[in-house]
């Protein structure tokens, strides 16, 4: 299997992380959701750190597929370092090793996914915290990353867009996306109770659209499904009008990002982690698309499926000055050249 396209990816996330990425040598990683898109490049990134480490990182990796695959999306990792388990981070869990770090990654990103399974999106973010929590202070870990989400901000108003971490949202409590939102929003809520009661190194990123090689057709989310379209000519469906606009942050930014507030030492602290240069209509993205594959798909706007939750935010773009000025953090792939990345992969890997 040709992995050229990611290959690349992970040398650029070495890159951008430099000497910072040393932080990990010799340590132990817990990660929950290794097996998912974002779990997977984490993985992946520090199974080539261990290369040159004197001292390898160990790394525990738990996912109970729900989404995730058993194949590993970016590349199979064989390797004694790697600990690979089947369990759902919502129950108890019992780790006999020293712990240095934390990830809980895991979830149930698509809103597809989260209407299908909303009790366990509810479970996986505020259960799953908590049991990891649990562990982290037990373990006195070294830093507790905490995957939260842009959605918790809901659909912002206008007035906070470039969105800064400052700003509460706008969510409603029992609408359609409710069990993702305010499931996220309770386990940020979770992390800084124990930040000030037991002094645990938390800290929180609110990813902004990632996307990437490794996100497969059925995940659902816009950029994979324009992608499938394409490339067996079907037209690339917009719900609605098209004019909701996002702004998207090519993988390998993301990573360094996650990995670099992991690694910092402010701890208490929340990160918008996206790319804020690109804000573009999902009407404008189709478009893009239909440029790679050089016009010969056309775009065809749809009513809402049955199957996508009701109430899509109008827009959504990030305010980086705090990620900018604190961890030196600067997205470098524009929308263009990374969709152009994905379609290599989509046609490398033969996942049409």
């Amino acid at each position: 299997m040709s992995q050229s396209v990611i290959k690349q990816d992970i040398k650029r996330i070495i890159q951008g992380l430099g000497n910072e990425s040393l932080g990990l040598s010799g340590k132990t990683l817990l990660i929950s959701g290794g097996a998912g898109f974002l779990g997977s490049y984490i993985l992946s990134t520090i199974h080539e750190l261990n290369k040159k480490y004197s001292k390898p990182c160990r790394v525990i990796s738990i996912d109970n597929f729900i989404t995730g695959k058993k194949r590993r999306i970016v590349a199979e990792i064989v390797d004694r370092n790697f600990i690979f388990i089947e369990a759902d981070v919502t129950k108890p869990i019992n780790v006999k090793e020293k712990i240095d770090y934390i990830i809980h990654a895991a979830g149930l990103a698509s809103p597809v996914y989260y209407q299908k399974y909303p009790l366990e999106t509810i479970e996986s973010a505020i259960f799953g915290a908590k049991n990891l929590l649990e562990i982290a202070r037990k373990k006195s870990v070294k830093s507790f990353l905490y995957f939260s989400s842009s959605e918790i901000y809901g659909d912002p108003d206008p007035n906070f867009i470039p969105t800064p971490e400052t700003y509460r949202g706008n969510v409603s409590s029992i609408g359609p996306r409710s069990c993702y939102d305010e499931s996220k929003r309770l386990g940020e809520t979770l992390c800084m109770v124990y930040h000030s009661l037991y002094g645990i190194s938390v800290k929180i990123v609110r990813p902004f659209n990632i996307y990437g090689p490794g996100m497969l057709q059925d995940d659902y989310r816009v950029i994979p499904t324009f992608i499938s379209q394409a490339l067996v000519k079907k037209p690339l469906t917009v719900h609605d009008l098209g004019n909701q606009t996002r702004t998207f942050c090519y993988i390998s930014d993301a990573i360094v990002g996650f990995l670099k507030v992991l690694l910092s030492r402010e701890n208490g602290q929340v990160y918008n982690v996206g790319n804020d240069d690109n804000e573009i209509s999902m009407l404008g993205l189709a478009t893009i698309v239909k440029k790679i594959f050089n016009g010969k798909v056309v775009i065809q706007t749809i009513k809402y499926p049955k199957n996508y939750p009701q109430e899509e935010p109008k827009r959504r773009c990030p305010d980086l000055t705090k990620i900018k000025t604190r961890l030196k953090y600067r997205p470098k792939v524009d929308l263009e050249k990374g969709l152009r990345r994905v379609v290599k992969w989509y046609r490398d890997e033969h996942i049409i």
